[in-house]
């Protein structure tokens, strides 16, 4: 339960759930994070007891694998693990060295009505979904574009085949889902994140923004973990450029990752240490966003991105790369811009908001008449839930109704 836009969307499904209908258990990998404290108190959180059996086999070089084995006297594990992995690799199909990792690891042990493989795509999640949980429904939810995850195609046709229902966060990366595995067409259904524009606008009420106050130019706001993927290095360049240009603009970045040590140095390069400023994580960035003049996603990739979403709710002007799911979000020169993903065009549209008050004033007074609110989205993850006697959710007192049977639920 790292700080990121999957954890937080997650944290937003459940303040949105009916609290005495389910039983809800959360089963994490690893137990911790700084957004843990803040699943709610009725849920049940729960580490598994495999993942540190495993984790060293998936995130090191196969040799070390072999070479554990062998300093561990594990000698019959050896032959097959490397049969099983090389011959995953000629056919280029991952089940057959998951089905290898995961031969040790034992059925979970309870018996649910609903799993959900809630982080996807990520491979040992959705293996373990699919192979070790039994439940009467199975969902996969997909938050990434996989045009660009890079997952490997017969691994998820196969792992999809064992889910009922697959949840993909915007239209367009639905669509990239499609092409990439034909046979989720039937079973696959768009379900935006989670975003409660109230709690957004209460939480940017609080005083904790640390911007320089001796700074009396344009402040820009980026929200993002700190990975290529997100494209603060493209970011920094940008800034560099409106330096030169004569632009008094301080650009701070709030996010975490491991791209950070990259991005200082390339700060460094660019002699930006007072006017590119790395914030680090955030629990709460709302009140940073609530006083930028601009807020800037200069993402490569995206699937639904939360941070632009939440952005909106705050009415900031925006100018956003064309990532998957941008145009979903964003009416371009309407509520905000959209830019392809160089250097020049996001340098120009900045330039253009920054000389054009009265366009940022415009862009903010549209959003204001287009609310944000996605809160709605969990009635198609309930209502498929309990579609053999669903009638929709239209109030709270549904919800909340003592009469209606409960159910359990794993993610």
């Amino acid at each position: 339960m790292n700080i990121g836009g999957v954890e937080k969307s997650l944290l937003s499904l459940l303040s949105a759930m009916p609290i005495n209908k389910y039983t809800v258990k959360v089963l994490l990998l690893e137990k911790k994070g700084a957004f843990l404290k803040h699943i709610p108190a009725w849920v049940e959180v729960e580490e598994v007891n495999w993942f540190e059996e495993i984790k060293p086999i998936i995130m090191q070089p196969p040799q070390q694998t072999v070479a554990d084995y062998w300093s561990g006297k594990k000698f019959f594990k050896i032959p097959t693990f490397v049969g099983k992995y090389y011959l995953s690799k000629k056919l280029n199909d991952r089940y057959i060295y998951y089905k290898e990792v995961f031969k040790s690891i034992p059925n979970n042990s309870n018996e649910y009505d609903v799993a959900i493989a809630y982080q996807g795509p990520t491979d040992v999640i959705d293996y373990y979904i699919a192979n070790k949980v039994i439940a009467k429904k199975k969902i996969a939810w997909i938050h990434f574009d996989v045009e660009n995850h890079l997952i490997n195609q017969k691994l998820y046709k196969k792992l999809h085949e064992k889910y009922n229902k697959v949840f993909v966060v915007s239209e367009e990366a639905r669509q990239h889902l499609v092409n990439l595995i034909p046979n989720d067409k039937n079973k696959t259904e768009v379900l935006f994140n989670i975003i409660s524009p109230d709690l957004v606008e209460k939480m940017s009420q609080e005083k904790v923004v640390d911007f320089d106050e001796k700074h009396n130019g344009i402040n820009i706001v980026t929200v993002g973990r700190l990975s290529l993927e997100k494209g603060q290095d493209i970011a920094i360049k940008v800034l560099s450029k409106l330096k030169e240009n004569g632009y008094n603009v301080n650009w701070y970045c709030i996010g975490d990752g491991k791209a950070r040590k990259e991005y200082e140095n390339l700060i460094t390069r660019y002699n930006l240490e007072d006017s590119f400023i790395l914030l680090g994580a955030k629990e709460n960035p709302y009140p940073y966003v609530k006083n930028a003049d601009i807020y800037v996603q200069p993402s490569r990739h995206e699937g639904f991105c939360l941070t632009l979403a939440e952005a909106k709710c705050l009415c900031k002007p925006l100018i956003s790369t064309n990532f998957t799911g941008a145009k979903e979000q964003i009416k371009d020169g309407y509520n905000g811009l959209i830019v392809k993903k160089n250097i020049d065009e996001l340098l120009g549209k900045i330039k253009f908001l920054i000389e054009n008050p009265k366009k940022r004033e415009n862009l903010s007074s549209n959003l204001w008449k287009q609310k944000v609110d996605t809160s709605s989205e969990v009635a198609k993850l309930l209502n498929y839930i309990d579609d053999e006697r669903s009638h929709g959710y239209e109030s709270e007192d549904k919800y909340n109704s003592s009469s209606v049977q409960s159910g359990t639920i794993h993610s």
